[in-house]
């Protein structure tokens, strides 16, 4: 059952102001988001040099890189309800922290051994749970009609990974191993003391009194919760699932050199990022369930025709960049979502349970892919269901979620 958050029944179209201080919690958070996401993803850059120097199977390769993901997406189901307790003044700076001793220790000391790097990134894994500490922080300063485009560009910080992948091996051959990590835990020593100074929690942000277990128990009996889990794995899950086998396909499918097929995969990722916020932003406009009902129906299309593998000039760039923009824009209208019809009081609760849902699908479709590829040497199925996925999500988004939140919340805002 979706329940409203005290403020969904204020009449739509108004356009509220939003204080100057607002936009800088908004950029303050957007930067701690980036700067957390940046050392949760230091140890992908590195997975192919881990492997000649420490003689790892590609098991092992897939296992060092997936643990820091795995209890990132995970750790957001108590950090999200613990930012609603606690506030995001508290868990930014806390969480920040708490990212430095993992990466001191993989740079210092921790990558000499499979045992040490898998030891390391499972508390690397912290920096992962940013995004459940600024969804919450950033919805509680801005008003319901104007919360898309706000956690849009919050969500713009999911960038950090990018600033990951394209610094962490230059650094390395350029200054040794210890470089980017020292680095890095420099940039999170700095951002957790001015968020300890200058970060504030909204005056009107709702504090839940219930217990931490009670409050989890209450969330997964929210319709919303599930509802955009199952949307948010789609979106955000595809999102990260191109991001991580999209190098590999195109070497693979279009025989691309690694370097072209790296540089392709940054524009996907840039593409996606740029249009989170555009997703919000419209999501405020003309609705969550509209953009969300355009954007899988994109993916399908896009899915679909590539499952034919056409020339990658133009058609097969063309299908990419469009699921790139459409999976973008749909991770900003899932939280959009969360933000209309989650409770006050429970959004971090909600954001940790999506979050974690998102990060989690995207690591299913990448070993689809690869076990496909293996048994029938194509890549046609694996898009073929993933076009299937997007055509489901896109009948459950028709009449599921429309009727449910059109049943909660004020039409104009419902569709």
């Amino acid at each position: 059952m979706l329940q409203p958050s005290r403020k969904q029944n204020e009449v739509p179209g108004t356009t509220a102001s939003v204080s100057g201080r607002a936009w800088l919690m908004l950029a303050l958070a957007t930067v701690g988001f980036a700067v957390n996401f940046w050392a949760w993803a230091l140890l992908s850059p590195l997975g192919p040099r881990f492997k000649d120097s420490l003689g790892l199977s590609s098991i092992q390769q897939s296992l060092l890189v997936a643990v820091p993901v795995v209890v990132g997406s995970l750790g957001r189901i108590p950090v999200g309800a613990l930012t609603d307790r606690f506030g995001g003044r508290v868990m930014f700076p806390l969480v920040s922290v708490a990212t430095i001793v993992p990466v001191l220790y993989l740079g210092l000391a921790g990558h000499s051994s499979l045992a040490a790097l898998l030891a390391g990134g499972l508390f690397l894994g912290i920096g992962g749970t940013a995004f459940a500490v600024g969804v919450p922080f950033v919805n509680a300063w801005f008003p319901p009609e104007r919360r898309g485009l706000a956690i849009g560009i919050f969500g713009v910080g999911m960038g950090g990974t990018a600033i990951s992948a394209l610094t962490t091996v230059k650094l390395v051959k350029a200054h040794g191993m210890a470089n980017p990590f020292l680095i890095t835990a420099a940039v999170l020593a700095v951002y957790a003391v001015v968020a300890a100074l200058v970060l504030r929690d909204a005056p009107c942000r709702t504090v839940p009194t219930e217990p931490l277990a009670r409050r989890l128990a209450a969330t997964v009996k929210l319709g919303i919760t599930w509802q955009a889990s199952a949307l948010y794995a789609v979106a955000f899950g595809g999102y990260v699932a191109f991001s991580v086998y999209l190098p590999t396909y195109l070497k693979t499918g279009y025989s691309l050199s690694q370097a072209d097929a790296a540089n392709r995969m940054a524009g996907f990722v840039l593409l996606a990022v740029v249009m989170r916020p555009v997703g919000g932003w419209l999501s405020d406009r003309i609705g969550p369930v509209r953009v969300l009902a355009a954007v899988l129906t994109v993916v399908f299309v896009g899915a679909f025709v590539q499952a034919f593998t056409p020339d990658l000039a133009p058609v097969g760039t063309v299908a990419f960049l469009a699921m790139a923009a459409a999976l973008g824009a749909g991770s900003g209208a899932v939280f959009a979502l969360v933000a209309l019809v989650a409770p006050a009081n429970m959004v971090g609760s909600v954001t940790g349970v999506v979050g974690a849902a998102g990060g989690l699908g995207g690591f299913v479709p990448p070993l689809l892919m690869g076990s496909l590829y293996g048994a029938y040497g194509s890549y046609a199925l694996g898009l073929v269901l993933l076009a299937a996925v997007a055509a489901t999500a896109l009948v459950f988004t028709g009449t599921g979620v429309r009727h449910a939140l059109g049943r909660r919340v004020p039409t104009a805002q419902a569709h």
